[in-house]
């Protein structure tokens, strides 16, 4: 697989990574973990680099799971990892980026992961009680005590990037961004690409959606929490169905999937975009590393923007609760 480089930074990853958290929280039970380890190696024996983890994944299981799974591969992938989350009674409970936790998760990251240094350390996100350039700083000191190699932020907005990064050089930052889900392109992408700053999207198929895979039949396991996102009502579903169709006609002819074209017109945004599409199945992996093959023409280009114009999305992409934690 191609490799991008993260903004300005030395590092270096597959164009597209894999996000883990799906294997051990979020969208339903847990993934047997044997074959979550098989999945994961098998990523690696295709090309992939780059796979996301956090404590609060589980809490604390994803992180031991990924630490398994690369095992055998130290030194020849990245592994990026998240503090920022205040957890109590395995779940969270509110945010918590004083330097003092920030050093005491990364500690206990490390362990799990059985790492000497963790690549990407992202805060989770933005702190409101913590100043952004006391969390930048806190990283900074893990850095120059070898703990960690690089800093990143997670939701975070173009005014508080710009402070962090003037105390410790941000490598990457990781929001949502997608065919359904564009606001970054506004404040964020262009700060980032005046600062030579990375950006990994996450739910960069919409959290399953643009897959094609999803109409207002679908049910979700009752621990799945897309059951709790507004943008997943049956009749928001339903609504936004349009979108995934107008897109299936330009995958068509392009002979992919609709996956694969999304992700292909996420990667031929900017160079140093690196989507982490999450998944617990080896033929979705397959899928997905294959839109990094997907070639793009500007006309292809303007073709699915027009198409993704046509259609307004119905439905927050967060639950009030979790869209409060949104840096603005």
């Amino acid at each position: 697989m191609q490799k991008r480089k993260l903004g300005k930074s030395s590092l270096e990853v597959s164009a597209l990574g894999l996000g883990c958290m799906s294997m051990s929280f979020g969208y339903g039970p847990p993934g047997d973990k044997q074959k979550m380890i098989e999945v994961i190696r098998a990523a690696v024996a295709r090309g992939v680099t780059f796979f996301d983890t956090a404590e609060i994944y589980g809490p604390f299981t994803n992180e031991a799971l990924v630490g398994e799974a690369l095992a055998p591969f130290r030194g020849q992938v990245v592994i990026a990892t998240k503090f920022g989350f205040k957890i109590a009674d395995g779940r969270q409970v509110g945010l918590d980026s004083r330097p003092e936790h920030i050093k005491q998760v990364a500690e206990a990251s490390l362990k799990r992961l059985d790492v000497e240094a963790i690549d990407l350390f992202y805060q989770h996100r933005v702190d409101s009680e913590v100043p952004i350039e006391e969390v930048a700083g806190a990283v900074k000191a893990l850095i120059r005590a070898g703990k960690v190699r690089h800093f990143g932020l997670s939701e975070a907005s173009a005014q508080t990037i710009r402070r962090a990064h003037a105390v410790q050089p941000v490598t990457a930052v990781q929001s949502e961004y997608s065919l359904w889900w564009k606001e970054p392109e506004a404040q964020v992408l262009p700060t980032l690409e005046e600062l030579g700053i990375g950006f990994v999207p996450f739910s960069p198929l919409g959290k399953g959606f643009l897959t094609g895979k999803i109409d207002e039949n679908t049910s979700f396991d009752s621990t799945d929490f897309r059951n709790a996102v507004p943008r997943f009502t049956p009749d928001a579903r339903k609504a936004n169905k349009a979108l995934v169709d107008l897109l299936a006609v330009i995958a068509a002819r392009k002979h992919v999937t609709t996956a694969q074209l999304a992700l292909a017109w996420l990667l031929a945004q900017k160079p140093w975009i690196v989507p982490i599409p999450g998944t617990t199945r080896l033929e979705r992996v397959e899928e997905n590393i294959g839109a990094a093959a997907v070639e793009l023409t500007s006309d292809d280009l303007r073709e699915i923007d027009g198409a993704a114009a046509k259609i307004s999305v119905q439905g927050a992409r967060y639950p009030e609760h979790l869209n409060r934690l949104v840096d603005r």
